[in-house]
C-alpha cells in the first residue's frame, strides 16, 4: 500500500510536470513536432548518406524537400478554397431550396412554427419594465429624456493605409508562420546533431546501464518509425481514394477532400468522420436532389472500415503499443493540454511515454494502465473468473484459445494454472468456502461445455492406437474396466480430478469421477488416480496409497501431484516411480507400454 506522503509527493509531481507542459507549450509544441519530424525524416537522411553524399547535403536536400511538398500542397488548399468561397452563394441557394422542399414534406412542419412563436411569446413575457409602461407614458419620458440628454457625436477612423491593412491581413498568419520557422529550425539542427543528442540523453539517463537505455531508445525509434511510416502511407492511400472518389461522383473541389482526409485521419477515431462531413455537406448544397449526398456517405462508409479494419491490420500487424483506451484517453489530455496540435501528437506522444516506462521500473504502472499488453496472464485472468462464479468469460477465453491449441493444453496451460494460484491462494488462508465453491462451479461449467469440442469415443480411440502411436493397454490392467479419479485433500483437487478425467475420456479411457468409493471398496477398481494440488508429504501419499491398496489390492495407484514442478535436488537419484506433475503425464501414466512395471506409480 502506497503511503500518504509519497501518494501527496506524487500528485505534487505530476501536477507540477503538467503545469510546466501547459505555460511552455508554445515552445514545446514547435519542439515536439520537430523531433517527431525527424524521426520520419531521419531514414531519408541515412539512404542519401549511403549514396556519398555528405551529411550536410543530406540534411539540407531532406529539409528542402519536406519544405516544397509542405508548400505545394498548402498552395493546392489555396486554390481549391478561392474557388470554393467563389462558389458559396450557390450552394447557399440551393441549401436553402432543400431546406424548404423538406420542410413542406415533413407532417410535422407546423412544430417549428409553433415552438418559435412560443419563443416570441417568452421574449415578450421577460421583457424589462420600461417595454411595459403605456404609450403615452412612455412619450413623456421620451421628451424629458431628450431635453436632458447629450447630443450624441459620432467619431469616425480615417481609412487605413495601405501598410495598415497589410498589417492587418498578416497578424493572423504570424503564429502559424512562427511556430513553422522555429519547426524547420529545429528540425534542421536535429538531423544535424542526431547522433550527438542521442549519447547525451544516454548520459543523462545514466551511461551506466548503457543496455537498458539503447534497448528504450531502440524500442522508441522502431514503433514511431512503424507508426509514423505506415499511417503516412495508408493515410496518403486514403486521402487518394476518397480524393478520386469524390471526384467520380462530382463533388466540387475533391482533391482539397481528399487532402483533408489524409491530415484527419491522423486524428485517432474521429479523424475520418470529421473528414466526412465537409464533403457530404457539399454534396448536399450542390445537387438539388439526394444521390450524391447518398454516394458520398457510402465511399467514407466503404472506405473507412476496410481500410481501418481491413488493410492497417495486415499492414501494421499488432498496434504500435497502445490500447485503445489509452488513445481516447491520450487523445482528450493532449487537446486540453496543447490544443489541435496536441490531438494531432496524442499518438506519438503517449507511444513515447509507454516506452519509457517499459524500461523505467518506477513507471511501470503506466505501461499497465496504457499499454497494449494485457494486463493480466491468461492464467490470471480464468482464476479471476472463477473466483467471481462467472464462467462466461472463461469460456470464451476457452474457445479463443481452442482456435489454435487443443483442449489438453487449454487444460494443462490455462485451467491447471489457475488452479495453482488458488491453492497458493488458499494455502496462504484468503479463500473461503463460498469463493472455493464458486472455483468448483466455473471448472464444471467450463469441462461440461467443452465436452463436445474434439472429443472421441472410446472405440475411436482403440481403432487407431497405431497411428497416434499410442499403446492403451494398461500394464496387467483390463483396459475394459474403467479408471477411478479421487480427489486428494481439498475442494480444488475436485477440480484438478474433473480435468484429469476429462482428459482421460479425450484419449478414449473410460473415466470415473462420482460413485469411485463404492466401485472401489467392492474390488471393482482396475486402476486408480489420486490427484493432488496442494504439496502433500510423503506420509501421507503412503498412508492414501496403503488405504487404497487394502480396499482395491489388485487396482493399479497412480498418485498425481498436480501443484507443479517438483523442488530441485541435484543429489537425489532418478527414480522410474516418480508421480506425474502435469495432465499430460498423467494421462501417460495411463497410457504407457507394458514395459512398465509396478501397481504404485508416485511411491
Amino acid at each position: 500500500m502506497v503511503a500518504p506522503g509519497l501518494a501527496f509527493t506524487n500528485f505534487v509531481v505530476v501536477a507540477v510536470i503538467v503545469a510546466a507542459l501547459y505555460f511552455t507549450r508554445d515552445i514545446l509544441v514547435p519542439i515536439a513536432l520537430a523531433v517527431l519530424l525527424s524521426v520520419l525524416l531521419a531514414p531519408l537522411v541515412r539512404i542519401l548518406q549511403r549514396w556519398r553524399l555528405p551529411r550536410w547535403l543530406a540534411v539540407m536536400s531532406t529539409v528542402v524537400g519536406a519544405l516544397a511538398v509542405a508548400l505545394s500542397l498548402a498552395t493546392m488548399v489555396m486554390i481549391e478554397v478561392n474557388l470554393l468561397v467563389s462558389d458559396l452563394p450557390r450552394y447557399q441557394a440551393t441549401l436553402a431550396s432543400k431546406v424548404h422542399n423538406l420542410r413542406d414534406a415533413l407532417p410535422t412542419a407546423g412544430l417549428l412554427k409553433n415552438a418559435s412563436i412560443m419563443l416570441k411569446n417568452l421574449d415578450k413575457e421577460l421583457s424589462t419594465q420600461e417595454d411595459r409602461v403605456a404609450p403615452a407614458s412612455r412619450e413623456a419620458l421620451s421628451q424629458d429624456r431628450a431635453k436632458t440628454s447629450p447630443i450624441p457625436v459620432e467619431v469616425h477612423q480615417p481609412d487605413p493605409g495601405a501598410s495598415e491593412a497589410l498589417v492587418a491581413m498578416l497578424r493572423p498568419l504570424a503564429a502559424p508562420f512562427t511556430t513553422s520557422g522555429i519547426v524547420v529550425i529545429f528540425l534542421t539542427f536535429f538531423l544535424f546533431q542526431r547522433e550527438d543528442l542521442r549519447n547525451r540523453f544516454i548520459r543523462l539517463a545514466g551511461s551506466g546501464d548503457l543496455e537498458r537505455t539503447t534497448a528504450a531508445l531502440n524500442d522508441a525509434g522502431r514503433r514511431l518509425g512503424r507508426l509514423f511510416a505506415t499511417q503516412l502511407v495508408l493515410n496518403a492511400i486514403f486521402g487518394a481514394v476518397i480524393g478520386l472518389g469524390l471526384a467520380v461522383i462530382g463533388v466540387p473541389n475533391a482533391p482539397l477532400w481528399g487532402l483533408l482526409a489524409t491530415i484527419l485521419r491522423f486524428v485517432p477515431y474521429i479523424g475520418a468522420m470529421l473528414a466526412a462531413a465537409l464533403p457530404i455537406a457539399l454534396a448536399a448544397a450542390v445537387e438539388d436532389g439526394w444521390t450524391m449526398t447518398l454516394w458520398t456517405v457510402a465511399l467514407f462508409a466503404i472506405v473507412e472500415p476496410l481500410t481501418g479494419q481491413v488493410i492497417e491490420p495486415l499492414v501494421c500487424g499488432k498496434s504500435a503499443g497502445l490500447s485503445p483506451v489509452a488513445i481516447v484517453v491520450a487523445a482528450s489530455f493532449w487537446t486540453w493540454l496543447w490544443g489541435p496540435l496536441g490531438l494531432l501528437l496524442s499518438t506519438p506522444l503517449t507511444l513515447c511515454l509507454v516506452v519509457l516506462a517499459r524500461h523505467v521500473d518506477r513507471l511501470q504502472f503506466i505501461d499497465v494502465m496504457l499499454g497494449d499488453q494485457p494486463a493480466l496472464t491468461p492464467q490470471q485472468a480464468a482464476y479471476q473468473r472463477m473466483l467471481t462464479g462467472d464462467p462466461l468469460e472463461a469460456i470464451e477465453q476457452a474457445r479463443a484459445f481452442l482456435k489454435d491449441g487443443t483442449v489438453a493444453d487449454y487444460y494443462e496451460e490455462i485451467v491447471l494454472g489457475a488452479l495453482r494460484l488458488a491453492q497458493a491462494d488458499a494455502e496462504l488462508g484468503r479463500l473461503d468456502d463460498v469463493r472455493l465453491e464458486n472455483i468448483f462451479k466455473t471448472v464444471s461449467d467450463i469441462v461440461e461445455d467443452l465436452a463436445e469440442h474434439g472429443s472421441e469415443s472410446a472405440e475411436e480411440a482403440k481403432e487407431k492406437p497405431a497411428a497416434a502411436g499410442k499403446v492403451v493397454t494398461l500394464t496387467g490392467v483390463d483396459f475394459g474396466k474403467p479408471v477411478f479419479c479421487i480427489p486428494g485433500l481439498g475442494r480444488l483437487d475436485d477440480c484438478a480430478v474433473l480435468l484429469l478425467a476429462d482428459a482421460l475420456k479425450r484419449e478414449g479411457i473410460e473415466a470415473r469421477v462420482a460413485g469411485a468409493t463404492t466401485a472401489i471398496e467392492d474390488d471393482n477398481a482396475a486402476s486408480i488416480c489420486v490427484c493432488y494440488l496442494e504439496n502433500v508429504p510423503k506420509a501421507r501419499i503412503d498412508y492414501a496409497v496403503r488405504r487404497l491398496s487394502r480396499k482395491a489390492p489388485s487396482a493399479r495407484i497412480v498418485v498425481c501431484l498436480l501443484g507443479g514442478e517438483a523442488p530441485s535436488k541435484p543429489d537425489a537419484p532418478q527414480q522410474g516411480t516418480e508421480p506425474p506433475r502435469s495432465l499430460k503425464a498423467a494421462v501417460s501414466a495411463f497410457t504407457a507400454p507394458k514395459g512398465r512395471t509396478g501397481n504404485v506409480v508416485g511411491n
